[in-house]
């Protein structure tokens, strides 16, 4: 079932919601010499609102004494209070300069933040509502515990800005005070009681440290202040408001974060700022990193979370807010999850962390009980069937102790236990074109096929603090195929990036040479440079060391319903163009990247794969990998194949296959590979051990081993440039793989201008121009630079759809060669006209950021 509201992401105009947010930033405004005009709500500011938001707060972190008497909230409270005893063991055996064993204070911002969150954790579990529910001892004292502990943190360690701010800006802006924030609201009477300055000294300081901002408040213009990292800030300030009774900083707050809810227009950013999700579901963060897995997640928990704190007061506006989030979890989270799974295409650095894709989804899951809970009818019956789909789909159980709200969990307890039908969000066979990050999910029942690109619009990787230390491929091409009944665990994850080599990740085509992580090249977990604009979280940092975006435009691609095609043209990143341009320190290490053009067609049994001007550019060998997979070392895994003459493959033999079986039995899954040209394919299957410390140095010196299948083409330096065709065939069969000798898929053109190809069961053909003037694929002319693909039915109806991958033309143009066709509908901005020998479709792709334009023709009588 669908949303009722499934465009939701554009149903809210941007300038509404702007015009609404200036309306209530000008209330705050404290340079108008007047207290806030009243709104639509009488109660809207009051001391009542105030009240309530602090007793939603306390309901979201702590529970209730209804959701605390449920025994599916049990376990959640078990841990709570096991948590805060550890950590009351850690302060009772603290050291000098310590507050909590083993995290020493002065030097270490993360030290610092993490001593705040085990204060925070200690007061939540003396603050659990309910019969039954008392804390790790007596609780007042424990309590008051908590405060001298915030009072010695404050003293010793927070409140001189002279001595502080050293490290990551995050700790002091944001980390800090959310923990800082939640404790002294929970414990809001015993801190009035006991130190009743102390939450005004507090704020005086988090102010002083909102350093990215603007007179100790937040900037719409800082960079730092966007998506994720403005709702976390402004969710603080708000709280911070009610607890001081500042009306006009809850005011400012909540008119701040409400631009976070506009869909992101990259032709008319509101501040500069491109962080945010887009019209096509796309979410970015840090100007140019696709993150809907990490920080997207991170934004749809927190506004969740504020629409919870809200609720019940006069400070939101109406319900359509809830609206645009319903929108985010359809278009923009739904796709990206498989069977339970977030994809790894969107989660940046975190890939490198050990947390699971099935635990990232859980936070998900979370979100969308609570949201369903400010929805009806429909709606709600949408969100809740899609929480029933994920449970019945993961192959992990979701663990509801990692829930923040004990309210949550029992709400979702109600939810498993309701007549709503379990269902995803999406139909089952579907293409999603994120082309605003450059990414592509296509989805059929039994596999995903997740694609990363990159291009001078999005980054080709994300590396920081030491986390993602070998991420250089990630996103020139590398796939991730992941098969259904499958424990994703075992296929991808933490593991799939300790164990595969960098160079060899599926789908990537790089360069045979040695590169060296950040931390061994510089010695620390930056390039540290200050003469020359290089310090931890510096633009310069940020463009050439951290996410540098490719210097190519051509990256993106066509949807038809539920078929896509997707382009790149591999190029240099932006830190290897400016240390060639002479504009980068000499001690600075950049590396040049392989020449490669690039074409993925998405049909329903297979993705078609077309590289050409495959060079290894400089003297270098170069490696195409066609495929990587990993499998526990017990794994019973065979691989099979057969010769283009339909004699069996044998790995020993010296000839090539026409293609090829990987199974997994322990798994049951399997993948076919049929190879159409191109060199021979190069067969490797090997156990290998590495320590998950390699791609991350937080992360525990755990040795990994698996049994890693590479597929791969190999060049020797100084060969000439190649081309290759392949297809990946899901859950494939022997004779499935054999019959491909026969069709259906058909190569009309692989060279660095124009890649075409046609599927003759589907009666598609698809085509992607990678250079101007005029290209000829099929019944198809192309005009320049753009992504087509065209289905014809037997009952003479033709679906065409056009888009323009460099995001930078007017226009663009394609003809249909043979009987003149007449428009049934399309697309606005489509024209369709008769020209001699044929019809001619012209499209109107300014400011389309990519996107497909589609229409329907039909042979005329």
């Amino acid at each position: 079932m669908e949303l009722s509201r499934r465009s939701a992401l554009s149903v809210i105009p941007a300038a509404t919601l702007w015009a609404v947010s200036q309306a209530l930033r000008a209330e705050a405004d404290p340079r108008h010499g007047r207290a806030p005009a009243p709104r639509s709500s009488a109660r809207a500011g009051s001391s009542e609102d105030r009240a309530t938001l602090l007793r939603n707060t306390v309901a979201v972190f702590a529970g209730t004494a209804t959701s605390n008497a449920r025994p599916e909230v049990a376990p959640k409270l078990a841990s709570l209070r096991a948590t805060a005893q550890s950590r009351l063991a850690a302060m009772d055996g603290a050291g000098q300069d310590e507050l909590f064993a083993g995290l020493p204070l002065g030097t270490s911002d993360p030290n610092l933040s993490t001593s705040y969150q085990y204060l925070y954790e200690i007061a939540l579990a003396t603050c659990l509502p309910g019969p039954g529910t008392s804390g790790p001892g007596d609780d007042a004292a424990v309590r008051r515990q908590v405060v001298d502990g915030l009072v010695r943190l404050h003293d010793d360690w927070f409140g001189d800005q002279s001595k502080g701010y050293y490290g990551n800006w995050f700790h002091w802006e944001i980390g800090i005070p959310a923990y800082v924030t939640k404790t002294l609201v929970l414990l809001r009477d015993e801190v009035a009681a006991y130190r009743p300055e102390l939450t005004a000294t507090y704020v005086a300081s988090m102010d002083a440290y909102l350093r990215n901002g603007e007179a100790g408040d937040v900037d719409l213009d800082s960079r730092f202040h966007t998506g994720a990292n403005l709702a976390d800030i402004t969710t603080n300030r708000i709280l911070q408001g009610a607890l001081l009774a500042d009306e006009a900083r809850i005011t400012k707050a909540l008119a701040d974060q409400l631009t976070v809810f506009s869909t992101i227009d990259p032709y008319r950013p509101r501040h500069g700022v491109t962080d945010g999700f887009y019209s096509d579901g796309s979410f970015v963060q840090h100007a140019s990193v696709a993150y809907t897995g990490s920080y997207g997640k991170g934004l749809l928990t927190r506004i969740v979370q504020t629409i919870k704190i809200l609720d019940g007061t006069g400070y939101v506006p109406d319900d359509s807010l809830v609206g645009v989030v319903q929108g985010w979890v359809a278009d923009g989270f739904a796709p990206l999850i498989f069977e339970g799974w977030m994809m790894e295409i969107v989660k940046g650095r975190a890939v490198s962390r050990t947390g699971t894709g099935y635990a990232d989804v859980t936070a998900v899951v979370e979100a969308v009980v609570d949201l369903s809970a400010h929805t009806a009818g429909d709606d709600a019956e949408a969100l809740e069937g899609y929480v029933k789909h994920v449970r019945q789909t993961s192959k992990a159980g979701l663990d509801t102790t990692s829930f923040v709200s004990p309210v949550s969990i029992a709400r979702y307890a109600d939810i498993l236990n309701s007549p709503a039908p379990a269902r995803d969000l999406g139909p089952a066979a579907s293409h999603a074109a994120f082309n605003a990050m450059d990414r592509t999910v296509h989805r059929r029942p039994g596999y995903a096929f997740a694609l990363a690109r990159s291009s001078a619009r999005i980054s080709m990787y994300e590396y920081m603090s030491g986390e993602n230390l070998m991420p250089w491929f990630q996103g020139t091409g590398a796939h991730y195929l992941y098969l259904s009944g499958a424990d994703q665990r075992q296929a991808f994850g933490i593991d799939y990036f300790t164990t595969v080599d960098p160079r060899r990740l599926a789908g990537v085509t790089a360069p045979v040479e040695t590169r060296r992580t950040v931390p061994e090249l510089y010695g620390t977990l930056w390039y540290d440079n200050p003469t020359r604009g290089f310090t931890s979280s510096s633009e310069s940092q940020n463009t050439y060391v951290y996410f540098p975006r490719a210097t190519h435009g051509f990256s993106g691609g066509a949807r038809l319903g539920a078929y896509g095609l997707a382009g790149l043209v591999q190029s240099d990143d932006a830190a290897y163009t400016a240390q060639r341009a002479g504009t980068l320190p000499e001690d600075f290490v950049a590396y040049r990247a392989a020449g490669a053009t690039r074409s993925w067609f998405m049909f329903d049994d297979e993705i078609l794969v077309l590289s050409a001007g495959v060079t290894g550019l400089g003297g270098r060998a170069v490696t195409t990998t066609v495929d990587s997979r990993i499998a526990a070392p017990s794994s019973p895994i065979t691989l099979t194949g057969g010769l283009r003459d339909g004699t069996p493959w044998q790995r020993a033999g010296s000839s090539p296959p026409a293609w090829l079986r990987y199974a997994d039995e322990a798994q049951r899954t399997a993948v076919g590979y049929v190879f159409l040209s191109g060199p021979p394919v190069v067969v490797a299957l090997d156990t290998v051990t590495r320590s998950r410390r390699l791609v991350r140095l937080a992360n525990a010196d755990t040795a990994v081993t698996k049994q890693v299948l590479t597929l791969s083409y190999e060049q020797a330096a100084g060969e000439r440039p190649a081309s290759m065709a392949h297809a990946l065939v899901p859950n494939a069969s022997a004779q499935q793989l054999a019959a491909y000798a026969h069709g259906p898929l058909s190569v009309l053109s692989n060279t660095v201008r124009l890649q075409a190809a046609e599927h003759t069961g589907l009666g598609i053909t698809a085509a992607n121009a990678f250079t101007p003037g005029r290209h000829r694929a099929g019944r198809l002319t192309i005009d320049g630079p753009a992504s087509i693909m065209l289905r014809r039915t037997s009952d003479g109806t033709y679906s065409i759809a056009v888009s323009d991958p460099t995001t930078a033309r007017s226009s663009v143009s394609v003809t249909l060669h043979g009987r003149p066709l007449r428009r049934v509908s399309a697309d606005s901005g489509v024209r369709v006209r008769r020209v001699p020998g044929g019809t001619r479709v012209d499209v109107t792709t300014h400011h389309a950021y990519g996107r497909s334009f589609t229409a329907t023709l039909r042979e005329r009588p």
